[in-house]
């Protein structure tokens, strides 16, 4: 799969809305996998992230090799750990945890995946990851022990998200974190996509069609759910598309 983020580009310009599934690892059996990509094949998904805060090893491998087999949408590691990365996937979302001040997930940890993404042949998106406070912890909060932004200073969050972009970020990801309560307010993504010229990721939270349309009408260029995936997968019932909704070509490898 090549060319992913000119072709999220081009999606964008033709005024198409995406939508990304997150899938974790620890989270998803494999045995079950093979249905719920069913009902996500069918659905409005354009993308296919993998990831989460901890994954035991050799999971995401396990996980990406099986998708790969079930899906033809691009594969993106969505990555928690260096131990995440997979030869396997198409991409990877290479995140800085922008809003935090632990210079570990600032830069530590893509240092240290450097050596490691030499001998991958993955299409790398220079992300930034701005996670916003939710009501309640959240697991990349404990992992990284950084807080999140408040979700009441606007100009804070907007100000982070644009010091990204001028720092060479390909895209921006606002972050509410996994089985958010709230998510990203439509005030919040609508100031910072006024400020950016780059793509905007919002995810977090979102476990309904309402919510996601929310999101797109407030200015998300991407949209990603992944605890609606994971406890309701009826969820896509709601979301099917009848047309093709920004999918890429197949057999585009």
């Amino acid at each position: 799969m090549k060319h992913i983020f000119q072709n999220i580009e081009a999606s964008i310009k033709r005024g198409e809305k995406l939508l990304a599934v997150l899938i974790d690892p620890d989270k998803m059996e494999l045995d079950s996998l093979a249905n719920s990509m069913v009902k996500l094949n069918t659905s409005r998904a354009t993308h296919v992230f993998v990831g989460g805060s901890t994954v035991d090893d050799f999971k995401t491998d396990d996980l990406i090799k099986a998708l790969k087999g079930l899906t033809d949408l691009p594969v993106l590691i969505f990555p928690g750990d260096v131990s995440q990365l997979s030869s396997y996937a198409d991409g990877l979302l290479f995140l800085s945890l922008v809003s935090g001040r632990n210079p570990e997930y600032l830069i530590g940890k893509q240092v240290e995946a450097v050596s490691i993404l030499r001998a991958m042949d993955l299409e790398i998106i220079p992300t930034g990851y701005v996670l916003i406070e939710n009501g309640k912890e959240t697991a990349v909060e404990r992992v990284t022990q950084t807080q999140p932004l408040s979700r009441n200073n606007i100009q804070h969050i907007v100000d982070t998200a644009k010091a990204s972009e001028l720092l060479g970020m390909s895209c921006i990801y606002l972050e509410a974190g996994s089985g958010a309560i709230e998510p990203i307010s439509s005030t919040i993504i609508k100031a910072v996509k006024k400020e950016l010229q780059i793509p905007l990721i919002v995810g977090g939270g979102i476990s309904s069609k309402q919510q996601l349309d929310n999101a797109y009408d407030a200015g998300a260029d991407l949209v990603v759910i992944g605890t609606a995936f994971e406890v309701d997968d009826a969820f896509f019932d709601d979301i099917k598309s009848p047309v093709s909704f920004g999918h890429f070509p197949k057999g585009e490898k």
